[in-house]
């Protein structure tokens, strides 16, 4: 009996109501998808039993108390992609849907290279950044990584007649026109190959600037921590002005530079973009200050301070979904690209930046955070982001948007609020989860839809969120909140947004 509880703890039930309800909702012409979301299922089920059961967890220097999370992080992105096909079949036809989105992934030998590369890169993070991750969110990150170069070289070989043309981010809502989705994957491509870039051209500009001159005399000359940050500014420059730009015309054809582009853009509609812009950079100037100076200066929590930041993101994004859905896309991208900048230089240490930028974001860490990578501020603005970015072609369900926003930005942060204030009742006696805390998230999200449907309606959207699949939806991420280990803001936006696509 012990045995069989352990067997299918919490996260694990959740986990396969989740599955139970996308595959509920399954029409018939997507039998063999469902088939293989269940073999995946139960591939990730076996695998976790048999790593948690070992000391496989030690091995792979798993995050310091989360469970390997592998079978959640298994089911999330195929979930994810079967909702949405759930979601577009009701648009189109299943025909249209079938060989025309699911040509490239349908293939064996692209799922085979596509498989090989997440676990050499699963390999990688986790080797690179111990203890910075469990196995879950490991595999969730290379997953996703692998399917933007998927795509990318994809749409290489298109270009080059030797496959037909790559639909995988079309399929999850890209619409393949957009200017923002191409300009937004090739910075993001861009920046996470930069490390690679700017080693190699450190080194060699070392290697050539030390075999003629002496090293004596170039640090005189120039201190050698400030000459790498000068190194890395202009490789910077380089990789974002001259690089990028070469890489998205190459892929996308794409005929104006993307920085003139984006400037066109903001001039479109100038009064409201523009007033956004200073809107958002008057409650960031007003909450960092303010939330520092608490942090620097009082008792409070670290765990209520990260959930102010929650609030912050409502405040900042519900008002670009609603007004100016376009130039919030853009702008998730824009500060996903400032956050990995800004990570690079917390890492390294680059001058002047470096320094200052590791003593801020180590005021609002937690145990989920190493002294190697910090990762909450890009799984709460990837958390609000990727939703939104999918939404952005057919949508016939007016709160997928508003998934991250709802379940981090409300949610989460009213079960964390309520529950370290008032909560007694705990779902685990090693957890720190209670039942309070997640009825106040369930509620609130519950109430919060109550106002934002009817807000939207007047706005001119076509309601036709059904409520029983919302109370569903948001009941089950509500106990995946509760239950899972792993790192919530990742996660629950995610399986949100599968759930809200139904």
């Amino acid at each position: 009996m012990a045995g069989a509880l352990e067997l299918f703890n919490g996260e694990r039930v959740v986990v396969f109501l989740f599955v139970s309800r996308i595959l509920f909702a399954v029409p018939f012409s997507f039998v063999y998808e469902s088939a293989a979301l269940v073999l995946l299922a139960i591939a990730g089920l076996l695998v976790e039993i048999s790593i948690e059961n070992s000391a496989a967890l030690d091995y792979f220097k798993n995050r310091s108390g989360a469970a390997s999370g592998i079978l959640l992080a298994t089911v999330t992105l195929p979930s994810l992609m079967l909702s949405r096909m759930i979601q577009m079949s009701r648009a189109i036809s299943n025909h249209e849907v079938g060989p025309e989105y699911w040509y490239v992934v349908m293939n064996l030998s692209w799922l085979f290279c596509h498989g090989l590369t997440t676990m050499v890169l699963l390999k990688h993070i986790l080797c690179t950044f111990p203890s910075s991750a469990s196995i879950g969110e490991g595999l969730l990150v290379s997953n996703g990584i692998v399917l933007c170069f998927g795509d990318l070289l994809a749409n290489v070989l298109s270009k080059m007649k030797l496959t037909s043309e790559s639909a995988i981010f079309d399929f999850l809502g890209r619409d393949g026109s957009s200017e923002i989705s191409t300009i937004i994957q090739g910075v993001l491509t861009g920046l996470l190959l930069f490390p690679l870039f700017y080693k190699l051209s450190l080194q060699m500009w070392e290697l050539t600037i030390f075999s003629t001159v002496k090293v004596q005399a170039v640090d005189r000359w120039m201190p050698r921590e400030i000459g790498s940050s000068v190194f890395f500014y202009a490789s910077l420059s380089v990789m974002l002005t001259i690089l990028v730009p070469a890489l998205i015309h190459f892929t996308q054809d794409f005929g104006m530079h993307p920085l003139l582009w984006v400037v066109k853009f903001l001039f479109t509609e100038p009064l409201r973009r523009i007033s956004l812009c200073f809107y958002w950079i008057l409650v960031l100037c007003v909450s960092v200050f303010r939330f520092y100076n608490i942090s620097k200066n009082s008792k409070t929590e670290r765990i209520l301070l990260r959930k102010y930041y929650h609030l912050v993101a409502v405040l900042i994004f519900v008002p670009g979904v609603i007004f100016e859905p376009s130039f919030l896309d853009l702008a998730f991208g824009a500060a996903l690209a400032a956050f990995l900048i800004l990570e690079m230089m917390r890492v390294w240490s680059i001058w002047p930046f470096g320094h200052m930028v590791h003593q801020f974001m180590n005021a609002f860490t937690d145990h989920r955070d190493s002294e190697i990578l910090i990762v909450s501020h890009f799984s709460l603005l990837l958390g609000c982001a990727i939703p939104k970015w999918m939404s952005s072609g057919f949508n016939d369900r007016p709160l997928s948007p508003f998934a991250g926003i709802l379940s981090l930005g409300i949610g989460d942060t009213m079960a964390s609020m309520v529950g370290h204030k008032y909560g007694v009742l705990r779902w685990s006696k090693t957890g720190k989860k209670t039942i309070e805390g997640t009825a106040a998230g369930i509620t609130s999200v519950l109430a919060s839809c109550s106002v934002l449907l009817p807000l939207l309606a007047s706005t001119g959207y076509i309601l036709s969120q059904h409520w029983f699949s919302l109370v569903v939806a948001v009941t089950l991420t509500g106990l995946l909140e509760a239950y899972t280990t792993q790192l919530d803001n990742a996660f629950i936006p995610l399986v949100f947004y599968s759930l809200l696509c139904l």
